[in-house]
Parts: structure tokens; sequence; C-alpha cells
């Protein structure tokens, strides 16, 4: 539950300026956050942008240390984290602009080409005033995509230019929103949500026209990025996927708010992915009999009627029923779910990418949290024993009861600390440890939902080796071919350790590539949540109380998102 209500401190103000701050220059958080006055915006994304984000940043450490000397002594422990995390947080977005990070920002996931056309998902679209939002923000979209460009040519003329082979798999799917009949954009402005608001009154007549020509203008837009992509930026961009050591360990650092032994993390890994293979070859043989294969396994699940949906709506509903019980068994047993938590939506996503992910609720809760799933084009059955899993991941106990949390605990928690500071290492270390957490607990128990956890955490510990031996060029075990990890080695090494289609496949192969240090920090993240764990736990039994595990979340989730040295840190003070 929410902390007692606590006075705002001058540290809080600068955190609760700060977040004003960030929306401003950033409409596309302030949509993700739920702050209002933004969603006709868009950032500038050209170089004079990514100096105003970093003279914010710097600005905030300054506020920051000057409120810290004013409040001396009254400093509170709420304060003392939000120091240490907000130090960490905007200290690191400091160092990766004067290290020109964003120069070379160019991947099939993550990056502004993405980000641009992502954010319309989350943008409400029941009234006129909603759609009148959207048709500023594709007017807007040229700009902000040319920003982006000059952005890139700068990383050409500093010698920072992204691999190549991301520069071509992004001005691939800038083509795509580009085309006239078949992009998003298009489907967009004509879609039944528009017609159901937009009813004909002339009013009505010139938003649909705005929209028309918004859609128009941004598929423009995106042709001309697939151009300045093909013809241009590739001719610069260098072949070898790997960014090395001084980028990764930044980068590492970015996702996990941690500092670790990235040689130890990768030996660990190794060592990781060897037990959970075990595992789940052991349930293999519960499943399929003496002898049989993990892939002995999978065709005996997949051959179960009883754990296969039909279409979508069966599968929406399967995810509302999964979350509504994990919910209900949960609360007042292993945790403390607010009231406006107890709602989680499963949708069916607007987009086709194949991905499953988590939307938090907005600042006043008046949107509550959502669990999408983005199917993809032809995909009409799917297998219970994969997901449930993910419903938890991304549900309760994981991303919902997570990010739910802070932003509900408004009480004592500031508006950075609600709605800004999201850590990878956090969220998804926090979201495996939630899967693993329900196994333990008795939720996995039928063999066929275990495996399917199991399966999840093999991908996950697959990504540790991958990532970290490709990016910093270590070296590959004889069984995937010896010598120095590449791209064509961890492409086979993903092909024996991810059991999805070949399409998912090359884009996890491709993401894990293009985006160094974000797939680790998921199992890397649970690793350091485990520890947490189990100090809060021995720390219990050494002073002669039970162990709490229900106190252990409590007092972790109040903290929101941070740095995981800084929640290890504020758990052991």
């Amino acid at each position: 539950m929410a902390d007692q209500q606590r006075t705002p401190s001058s540290v809080d103000a600068v955190a609760d300026s700060y977040v004003d701050t960030l929306a401003r220059l950033d409409p596309l958080f302030a949509t993700e956050a739920g702050i209002p006055g933004h969603d006709h915006e868009l950032p500038d994304l050209s170089p004079a942008g990514h100096e105003a984000y970093a003279a914010a940043a710097r600005e905030v450490l300054r506020a920051l240390d000057d409120a810290e000397a004013r409040a001396g002594d009254d400093l509170d422990a709420t304060d003392r984290v939000t120091l240490a995390a907000m130090r960490e947080r905007v200290g690191l977005d400091v160092e990766s602009f004067d290290a020109g990070d964003h120069l070379s920002d160019v991947n099939n996931i993550a990056s502004p080409a993405q980000g641009l056309r992502d954010v319309i998902d989350l943008m409400p679209t029941a009234t006129v005033a909603d759609w009148e939002n959207v048709a500023a923000r594709l007017t807007a979209l040229p700009a902000a995509l040319d920003g982006y460009v000059e952005t890139l040519r700068e990383g050409v003329a500093r010698g920072q230019v992204a691999a190549r082979r991301q520069v071509v798999e992004v001005a691939r799917q800038a083509r795509e929103l580009a085309h006239a009949d078949e992009s998003f954009f298009t489907s967009l402005v004509r879609g039944p949500e528009v017609d159901a608001v937009l009813d004909g009154s002339s009013a009505c007549s010139l938003v649909r026209r705005d929209l028309e020509h918004g859609a128009s203008d941004a598929r423009a837009a995106y042709g001309r990025l697939a151009a300045f992509l093909t013809d241009e930026l590739a001719a610069h961009a260098p072949e070898r996927d790997a960014v090395g050591r001084e980028r990764y360990a930044r980068a590492s650092r970015q996702f996990l708010g941690a500092t670790i032994d990235l040689d130890e993390a990768y030996a660990w890994g190794l060592d990781n992915l060897a037990r959970v293979v075990a595992e789940q070859e052991a349930t293999a043989r519960r499943i399929a009999g003496p002898g049989a294969t993990v892939e002995d396994a999978v065709a005996a699940l997949d051959a179960d009627p009883a754990r296969v949906l039909d279409g979508t709506d069966a599968l929406r509903a399967w995810m509302q029923e999964t979350s509504d019980g994990a919910i209900a068994a949960l609360d007042g047993r292993h945790f403390d779910i607010p009231g406006p938590l107890r709602t989680l939506e499963c949708r069916i996503a607007p987009t086709q990418s194949g991905g499953i992910y988590y939307t938090g609720p907005s600042d006043d809760m008046s949107r509550p949290g959502r669990m999408w799933w983005s199917v993809p084009p032809g995909v009409t059955q799917f297998s219970t024993w994969r997901e449930k899993t993910t419903v938890f991941h991304e549900g309760v106990p994981g991303h919902h009861l997570q990010v739910g949390q802070a932003v509900f605990n408004r009480a004592a928690l500031n508006r950075w600390r609600r709605l800004a500071c999201w850590v990878s290492g956090h969220g998804e270390g926090w979201a495996l440890y939630a899967e693993r957490l329900m196994a333990d607990l008795g939720f996995l128990e039928d063999d066929g939902d275990r495996f399917g956890m199991l399966d999840s955490q093999r991908l996950r510990a697959a990504r540790v080796v991958f990532d970290l031996g490709v990016h910093l060029e270590l070296p590959a075990p004889e069984e995937w071919g010896g010598g120095t990890w590449d791209a064509d080695k961890a492409w086979a090494f993903l092909r024996a350790n991810v059991n999805m289609d070949e399409g998912f496949q090359r884009f996890e192969w491709m993401r894990y590539l293009g985006w160094p240090g974000q797939a680790p920090s998921y199992a890397l993240g649970q690793r350091l949540w485990e520890e947490a764990r189990d100090s809060s736990l021995a720390a219990d039994g050494a002073a002669g109380r039970e162990p709490d595990l229900r106190g252990f979340h409590a007092r972790a989730l109040a903290l929101g998102s941070v740095g995981l040295d800084v929640l290890r840190d504020a758990l052991s003070s």
C-alpha cells in the first residue's frame, strides 16, 4: 500500500519541476506518462534539441546539490533515495550525451524511427479534440524526422554511425510506413475509431481533412527517412555489429542502474543457461516420457487441444481471466494490491509486430494499466502453455504491480520517481523475478505451464551470452563455433535456444545486435533482485524474525523504479 502522506521537500520540488521540463522537451514521454498538454507535440530530435535536453539535465543536477545543501540534516530516507536515483540516472544521461551516443541512435526496435510512430497507440481517441491532437502530431512528424536526420548527419561527421545492418532494417521499416495503401498512417485515419467519433459535422470534416493531410505528410516524411538511410547513411555505416567495451559498459549501466563485472556476468550467463536447459530437459521428460527431448515436449504440448486458443477474441479473454485470477490469488497473501491496481485491461494491440507489452496507468489513474498483445499477420492460434508465464510477467505480479504501485504511491513519491524513472534492469528484472516467483509459489505446477516458464527463462539466459559475447567480442564456446562471437555464430546459438518461429528469432537477433545492454538486463536484473531478496530474508532470520517475503515485496515496490545499485543500498539501510 502507499506510504503515509509526507510533506514534499525541496528535493521533491526539484524532481517535480524536472518532470515538467521532461514533458516539454519530450512530449512522447508526456503521453506515455499520461501528463496532459503535450499530446499535439513532438520532440526536437535535432542536435539543438539534444543539447537542450543535456543542458536541462546539467541544471537539475546543480539544483539537487543546492536542495541537499539547504535541507542539511532534514533530509529523510525518501529524499536520500531520490538524490541517489536522480544523480545516477540524470548523470548518466549527461555522460551519454557527452559521448555522442545519440548520434548513432538507429536500431530495429527502440530508436526515434519507431518511437514517433508507436506513441500514437497510447493517444486517447474518444473525442474530437483527441483526434485533433492526432492530426497535429501527424503534421508535426516531418519536422521531427528532419531533426533526427540532422542528428544522424552530425554522427557521420563525427564518425559515430550505427551498424549497417540496423540502418538497412530501419530503412525497410520506414518504407513500410511510407507506403500509401498499406501504411499504418493510412489505416489510422480511415479506421472505425475515426468514424465512431467524427460523425459528419462541418467541424468534424475539417478534422478528417487534417488527419488525411497529416497522414500524407507522415508517409512522405518516412519515405524521405528511408531514402536518407539507404542512399546516404548506409554508405558510412560500419559492417561490424560489436559496439566495444567502452560503449557497452555505459549501456549496461544505463539498463541496469548498476555497475557489474562484464566478464563475470558473461561467465555467469553461460552457467545460468546450462542450469535452465537442464531443468527444461527434465521437465520435457515428464511431459513426453523417458528420453524425450525439448522438441518432443513442444510437439506434445502444441498437439494438446486443451492448450490451444482459436482467434484473438479467445486470446484476449484468456489473458483477462488469467490476469484477474492472479490478482485475486495474490492480493492479501503475498502482496498488498491497492484497489485501483486490481483492474488490468488486456487488449489486442493495433500493431502486428508480435510483441507483448505493458503500458502503465496515467498519473491520475483514469487510464488503467494495460497488457497488449501485438499479433502478427495470419496468426490465429495461440498456445496457453507458452504464454501463461508472460501474463504474470506483464501483469501481476510483474510490470502492472511494479509500475502501477509507483504511480499509485503519490503520497510518498514525487512525480519523477512515479512517472519518469524507469530502469530496465529494475523493471524487466522484476518481471522475470515475478515469473520464477509464481513457479515457486505453486502457480505453475502444471508441467506444461512450467515448461513455458522455463522456455521464457532460457530465452533470457541466452540473451546474456549473446549480447555480451557479440558486443564485447568474447570467446565463443567450442559448441558454438569457437573463436570470437559474431552475428553468424550468435544466430545459430539463438536458433538452438529460442523456441519461436524464425520470424520472431530474426527480429530478436537483430534487436540484440542493435540495442546493446538491454536484452541482458532481464536475467541480470532478475539475478540482482533475487540477491536483494535473499539478503533481506537472511537479515530477518539473523534478527530472530520470521523471514517476511511479503514485507520485502512491499518495501521494494514502494521505492518505485530505481537503479539496482540504489535499490540494494536503500533496502539495506
